[in-house]
């Protein structure tokens, strides 16, 4: 196998803005605390960065999703850019990262600025969730008409707008065929808890018990309130640099083992081949095409848990438990802090916040550097695997020290 080309990309420094519920301040504020702060992590200079990207670009539409796009931090870093690229459709947002990759092997840049921001919470304010991800009904926004377009069009006759009931769907067929219960994935958002309280910026760090699961009122079934993500406002940047260029840098960086994108299915959150998993099947197949290295040699997993049961998903997509057995793997504390795979260390999306596929990077970076704090994995982490996105959407990452 010849070598894949993201080996000659590493990340070099990482950094995150204040992250909180309802923090009310400006989106390019939150974003140029991560950028500086990533910047200064790998000891350049905002001189050194050649390259921007981002997930999805600046968009005004759902509320707080975005807001700040590649011209609004090029133009306040007053960076000198030879590359950039922004845009929705990505796999599951680590897509930027991944084309940050390519570009930086390519030799169109040296140094790529990643970074991804949300204010979910302060758009939505004391209104429900619905005012940031969208009723998708017709009706005002920003003083216009609109009307549902796309797949949404089929979705609303049958009152099914939000992507909690797209991945209930998945979920009671896994339910359905394997024989999967409640109680078994509680354990995913009962262990997120858990590492959240060992996380300063964790948005929930209260003790939750299986018996405040399943006492939670339900969304759709069988996902209830604590299977669901937590919308948060910050922003997260990554630097992604020339392999070559670790000499100059503040650390040995992260090392780019292997990435996967693949999406083989058809292209739909309803009309996939199989409704117990999703496109992750694919990305994780060519990840590890793309690699020696297999789930065995994993030491810590940050993967997407928009919803719980996605997480749970993804553990069968990359292999760590045969098909259908996700359910019996994280039962037996495997996924704990302590345990041989530890998961969403800082308290993944269901405690920690919604930070979409870039937190768990960070994540992921920092535990491989030895500096998660109180919620570092013992036994000094080498590799370990970055997932994001459900349904059609999904990006993998495999990272080594």
């Amino acid at each position: 196998m010849r070598e894949p080309l993201e080996r000659r990309a590493v990340i070099s420094g990482v950094g995150q803005s204040e992250v909180g519920r309802r923090l009310y301040r400006p989106a390019l504020d939150l974003t140029l605390d991560a950028c500086l702060e990533a910047i200064e992590d790998a000891g350049l200079d905002r001189s050194d960065i050649d390259g921007v990207a981002t997930y999805p670009g600046n968009m005004d539409f759902p509320p707080g999703f975005s807001g700040v796009g590649v011209t609004e931090v090029q133009d306040a870093l007053r960076l000198e850019l030879s590359w950039y690229n922004g845009g929705p459709e990505n796999p599951g947002q680590l897509g930027s990262v991944i084309t940050a990759c390519a570009a930086v092997a390519a030799g169109y840049a040296d140094h790529v600025l990643c970074f991804r921001t949300v204010w979910e919470a302060s758009a939505q304010g004391d209104k429900g969730r619905a005012s940031v991800v969208g009723s998708g009904g017709g009706g005002q926004h920003g003083g216009s008409s609109y009307r549902a377009s796309g797949f949404l069009e089929w979705l609303l006759p049958f009152g099914a707008p939000s992507a909690a009931n797209w991945v209930a769907m998945y979920a009671m067929r896994h339910f359905h065929e394997f024989g999967t219960t409640r109680e078994q994935l509680a354990r995913i958002a009962l262990t997120e808890r858990r590492n959240a309280a060992l996380n300063p910026k964790a948005i929930y760090r209260d003790p939750l018990t299986l018996e405040d699961y399943l006492e939670a009122r339900m969304i759709s079934t069988p996902l209830c309130l604590f299977d669901c993500d937590v919308p948060a406002d910050g922003s997260t940047a990554v630097i992604v640099s020339r392999q070559d260029s670790a000499p100059v840098l503040r650390r040995p960086p992260v090392r780019i083992e292997a990435v996967g994108s693949a999406i083989r299915g058809r292209p739909s959150w309803d009309q996939w081949d199989d409704f117990t998993t999703m496109s992750m099947r694919d990305a994780a197949s060519m990840m590890w095409s793309r690699t020696d290295l297999g789930p065995v040699d994993v030491d810590v997993a940050e993967v997407y848990d928009g919803f719980s049961f996605l997480a749970l998903a993804w553990l069968e997509a990359l292999g760590f438990c045969e098909r259908g057995e996700g359910g019996a793997f994280v039962e037996e504390g495997t996924i704990s802090l302590e345990g041989s795979l530890p998961l969403n260390t800082n308290g993944g999306q269901l405690s920690g916040g919604r930070l979409h596929g870039y937190g768990f990077l960070h994540e992921a970076c920092l535990q491989l550097w030895g500096e998660a704090g109180d919620r570092q994995v013992q036994g000094s982490p080498e590799v370990a695997v970055v997932a994001a996105g459900g349904g059609p959407l999904a990006g993998c990452m495999l990272l080594s020290r």
